[in-house]
């Protein structure tokens, strides 16, 4: 496909929005903003009502200068002194106010611009006589014409090249400069370039990058087109990693059975999050709300893009034993990542950036809790056990007493004293203040299904509704249903790594809350060796 002539200056002129010149005062290429018919251009196309994109509006041009402009060349003259040699660059004027936008949606900018003031034999001015921005624009409605196509349908049923034959345009991406308005003729073998395209017009379809004089610019994280200005990792533009801290660590706890097992906390305000390792385990997360977000309950989740927590999480799992999590974030909520364990743990690789008023916090909590987290334990449904019957009132024909069934279980072994208090405090893995839901035997054992209302001591995270089992039928210490008690429990992890449970030990501490027996809990808690 040839590339047919280009129109003479003079046919297309009034397309061009504006054209660049070397101007003698700076060293570099400026844009010089002065068309010559703008106006009937923004006429034709501000008529239109299917325009989205009307066209950018140019401070006007003007020989004369104003009134702050005299006001600054008289105080330059009186600061170098009259009939002397300027020294050092010229004076800018201040910054003019921005124009309206290039666009009615999507993607547009807006410009501004100043003067520069010198005298011959000094130096010019450094920097930029015009700066453009991009504007804050909602989207575009669906169907709505793209901005290049408008202006390939500008020259629709218009003579051209010369001759009186017209043609359909449409938007041709395969030119050299996507910057210039390249429109290929429907139904032929070839496109026109018609000069350039109004600034605000899109580089190419699906590109962030603007055009401008000419140029294809892109917006820093200050919005200004053509900027070096990036976000550092802790989000701040044109920052140096100051503010924030890099967290990153390998999770090489092997687990004692398959399961999940808990890696980390991702806390809230992290960013640019990525987890990594090679195994046939699956890497699961959880949201603030405890549900998963995927690879939950035994279920493994399709590759994809999920949100969570404010942010897109994206999770990859080759065809080989390779998965990877990664966000931008920051993170709205408290993330929970975990990891699904079928066999031995060769290594989980992970990282983020965190405020660094956020890592104190961050580093007490994973240094109380230690990076391997208790395995969370099933909720399996069993049927509850009958509660015995009431006895039957006595009958009023019956004179004679009943005799009191005697406790099957006895009495329990009188376990109060503050030695006994200090010894299961200090032994025991968790200590915790619960309420007594519900009650079952089985086999030789008893389970207590206890809702936690306030922890004092925990070597693992405890969630609000736990298990916590006892040795026998008629365990000691007993505990009744619907009674809140001060429990000091141990970790027991069977030999072959099927259970992982909370045991009472027996004439073990479990004594009926009081604000008295906090407080001397509290105090226990002082004289436990280190």
């Amino acid at each position: 496909m040839a590339q047919m002539g280009k129109l003479r200056p003079g046919k297309v002129e009034w397309l061009a929005l504006g054209h660049t010149g070397r101007d003698k005062n700076r060293g570099p290429e400026r844009l010089n903003y002065c068309p010559k018919s703008h106006s009937q251009l923004g006429q034709s196309w501000g008529s239109d009502p299917g325009l989205l994109a009307p066209p950018l509006q140019r401070p006007p041009c003007s020989p004369t200068l104003r009134p702050l402009q005299n006001l600054l060349l008289l105080w330059t003259l009186l600061n170098c002194g009259l009939g002397g040699s300027a020294q050092g660059p010229g004076e800018w004027t201040p910054w003019g106010s921005w124009s309206r936008c290039s666009s009615s949606c999507g993607r547009g900018l807006s410009v501004r611009s100043r003067r520069c003031f010198w005298f011959p034999g000094g130096e010019p001015c450094w920097g930029d006589s015009h700066e453009y921005r991009l504007c804050p624009l909602p989207d575009c409605p669906l169907g709505a014409i793209p901005f290049r196509d408008l202006q390939c349908a500008l020259y629709n049923g218009h003579p051209v090249l010369g001759t009186q034959k017209t043609y359909q345009w449409v938007p041709f991406y395969g030119a050299p400069n996507q910057c210039d308005l390249n429109c290929l003729a429907e139904g032929h073998a070839f496109y026109h370039s018609f000069g350039r395209v109004l600034d605000g017009t899109p580089c190419s379809p699906g590109t962030q990058g603007l055009c401008v004089a000419g140029r294809c610019l892109s917006a820093g994280c200050d919005g200004l087109l053509g900027s070096d200005a990036r976000e550092d990792h802790c989000g701040r533009c044109g920052g140096t990693n100051e503010s924030c801290l890099l967290v990153q660590r390998v999770f090489r706890d092997a687990g004692a059975f398959a399961g999940y097992w808990n890696v980390t906390l991702i806390p809230e305000g992290a960013r640019h999050i990525r987890v990594a390792h090679r195994s046939r385990n699956h890497l699961a997360l959880i949201g603030g709300d405890g549900r998963y977000v995927l690879n939950g309950n035994w279920v493994v989740s399709p590759p994809g893009t999920y949100e969570a927590a404010g942010t897109r999480v994206v999770y990859t799992r080759a065809a080989g034993p390779e998965e990877t999590l990664s966000a931008a974030g920051p993170t709205s909520q408290d993330l929970l990542l975990q990891v699904l364990l079928q066999e031995p743990n060769p290594g989980i690789a992970f990282e983020f950036w965190l405020p660094r008023e956020r890592y104190g916090p961050f580093q007490a909590q994973a240094q109380a809790v230690g990076w391997s987290l208790r395995q969370q334990q099933p909720r399996e449904v069993e049927p509850q056990a009958p509660e015995l019957p009431a006895a039957p009132a006595p009958s009023a024909l019956r004179t004679p007493t009943p005799t009191p069934t005697p406790d099957p279980c006895g009495r329990c072994p009188d376990t109060r004293g503050r030695a006994h208090r200090l010894l299961y405090y200090c032994r025991g893995d968790f200590v915790f203040r619960a309420r007594v839901l519900s009650r079952l035997h089985q086999a030789q054992e008893t389970r207590y299904e206890v809702q936690v209302q306030l922890i004092y001591k925990n070597r693992s995270p405890l969630r609000a509704l736990e298990y916590v089992w006892a040795l026998g039928r008629c365990p000691c210490p007993r505990l009744d249903l619907h009674r809140e008690y001060l429990l000091a429990v141990q970790r027991l992890i069977s030999p072959d790594g099927t259970q992982d449970r909370l045991l009472l030990p027996h004439t073990g501490y479990a004594r009926a809350w009081s604000p008295a027996e906090d407080s001397r809990v509290r105090l226990a808690a002082r004289h436990c060796p280190v």
